[in-house]
């Protein structure tokens, strides 16, 4: 049993919809290029690989993917999408699922660690990265640093967009590190859809400690697909760490 939010046949419905920012060739292109790289001739496995954002185009550039998703209907949009068939996908969660081989590289991107909502998960999911890592590996996590640094006393919530089509916020639990995204979307008709989902925010050194656990290694740590120095005021870390050989 996870703790996640699954996403349900509606979700997945509209899920390239609200997430068109996303498939971007400004946002999604660093990423497939970083990846590539460090697949090399290798397998790539991807943790919450939803609808395959990422895998499908990486897996056109040759690299052998497969891919973890809690969501049926998630799945299934993603073997429609994959019209050749070349990214394979199990339902399933990403703290204890496993699959036949050993990969050059797991990856789990777009802040979906959060989806696993306690601590132990989430370290459980290093665990299994690394289990499934050759020796020489990569273990890839994209993840938002928290907005509470900018939330001043008694105030529980941080926006994260603000647009005409939509209006999104964070609210935070600082005891729990349970988090809510909220999302007010403005529809066709001018109607207003509400959406959430739940999360847990973890730090960059919680992770660190997690990757540690696990047997894996720091290996380097930027603000984002382009190597952007990381820094004290990045709002979201794209970290490597390795597993030795």
């Amino acid at each position: 049993m996870t703790s996640s939010d699954l996403w349900d046949q509606d979700d997945a419905d509209r899920y390239e919809e609200t997430s068109a920012a996303m498939y971007a060739p400004d946002v999604l292109d660093p990423a497939v290029d970083f990846l590539e790289r460090l697949a090399g001739s290798g397998a790539a496995l991807e943790f919450a690989v939803g609808t395959g954002r990422v895998a499908i185009p990486l897996a056109a550039r040759g690299v052998a993917v497969s891919g973890i998703e809690l969501s049926p209907p998630m799945a299934d949009h993603l073997r429609r999408r994959d019209a050749d068939g070349r990214v394979s996908v199990v339902v399933g969660d990403m703290a204890t699922t496993t699959v036949a081989g050993r990969f050059a590289l797991v990856y789990v991107v777009w802040n979906s660690l959060g989806n696993l909502r306690t601590q132990e998960e989430q370290a459980r999911c290093f665990a299994n990265a690394a289990r499934h890592l050759a020796p020489g590996g990569r273990f890839v996590v994209e993840l938002g640093v928290p907005g509470i640094r900018r939330m001043p006393p008694g105030q529980t919530a941080v926006p994260f967009e603000v647009s005409a089509g939509h209006t999104g916020f964070d609210t935070y639990d600082l005891v729990t590190q349970q988090g809510t995204s909220h999302h007010y979307r403005r529809q066709d008709d001018g109607s207003v859809r509400y959406g959430a989902s739940n999360f847990r925010y973890v730090w960059p050194s919680e992770c660190d400690l997690m990757a540690r656990l696990a047997g894996l290694e720091l290996e380097r740590r930027a603000a984002d697909w382009n190597g952007t120095p990381y820094t004290s005021d990045s709002e979201a870390h794209v970290s490597v760490w390795r597993k030795p050989a």
